[in-house]
């Protein structure tokens, strides 16, 4: 065989080595932007009451207003029932400021009206609520369909005698003036007690030293959007920022007593697509110990 004939062969096997890679890595994306993960988390705690042993709270965050093969989102809100939820929140970005308002607002209608009948739905702004001129408008329509929306403010959730708390705060987009964290668990400490397990609903993922600090047991959140792009053995590649590597992307991270679990979201806004950082419902199993 000739020495042409050999480089002729070994080029055609390198072109269809390359052309198979790039087959595979369209695929995996578009798996990756569609293919919704859903993942139970327990968190223990000797301070949540036996009677919210193995209580199950569901995360939505990030939706975007993301339709997955529809507008009714069928395939979302079955993806949702099937985590058997004791509570659903959704922490923030539910629409996108980028998109048309009234689009939004039908995937959103589609969404919630299939999620609310499954569990109680309570809701706190992100970044992009805060971008859109019709925000008032849009949690006002939330709270006409049924959504707890909390803003710097908290609920008491009550089995059997006993109480936990759910607190959520406005994303840092919002007014200046808002209550803080720390004035919040203040007003929760003189009302509820010292030692009552708290919750707190935020959209942002750098809370948990915070958190800590004032005495919250668990924060749920999101905003990295699983850091976008995930290899093996990374957290992430791209912050929300379009920072490299950036910190607490995906799942559990604890400090002292504090848990935080942080969603990687559903939806997608930065026009990168998801890359092996798949659609994800984190579920808090709250365990007593």
């Amino acid at each position: 065989m000739s020495v042409y004939r050999r480089q002729k062969r070994r080029r055609r096997a390198v072109g269809r080595i390359i052309l198979w890679i790039i087959v595979l890595i369209c695929a995996l994306t578009a798996v990756s932007n569609i293919l919704i993960r859903r993942e139970d988390i327990e968190i223990e705690s000797a301070k949540l009451p036996a009677q919210f042993d193995g209580f199950r709270i569901a995360e939505l965050s990030d939706v975007h207003a993301a339709e997955f093969f529809n507008s009714d989102n069928a395939y979302l809100v079955s993806a949702v029932e099937d985590t058997d939820p004791d509570l659903i929140v959704i922490t923030g970005d539910l629409i996108d400021e980028k998109k048309d308002y009234y689009e939004e607002c039908a995937a959103v209608k589609g969404l919630i009206s299939g999620i609310i009948d499954i569990a109680p739905v309570m809701y706190v702004t992100g970044n992009h609520e805060w971008s859109v001129p019709e925000m008032f408008d849009f949690l006002d329509m939330l709270t006409d369909m049924g959504v707890r929306v909390l803003r710097n403010e908290y609920v008491t959730m009550s089995a059997g005698g006993e109480s936990i708390v759910i607190a959520g705060i406005d994303d840092p987009c919002g007014y200046a003036d808002r209550k803080t964290p720390a004035q919040l668990m203040e007003e929760i400490r003189q009302n509820e007690g010292q030692d009552v397990y708290t919750v707190l609903l935020a959209h942002r993922n750098d809370m948990l030293s915070e958190a800590k600090e004032l005495g919250f047991d668990l924060v749920l959140c999101g905003h990295a959007h699983g850091g976008l792009i995930r290899l093996p053995w990374t957290d992430g590649l791209v912050g929300p920022s379009r920072e490299w590597f950036p910190k607490y992307t995906s799942g559990l991270y604890t400090d002292g007593d504090t848990a935080m679990i942080v969603s990687r979201g559903i939806g997608n806004h930065t026009g990168i697509p998801r890359f092996l950082s798949f659609p994800h419902i984190p579920v808090a199993v709250l365990k007593a110990q």
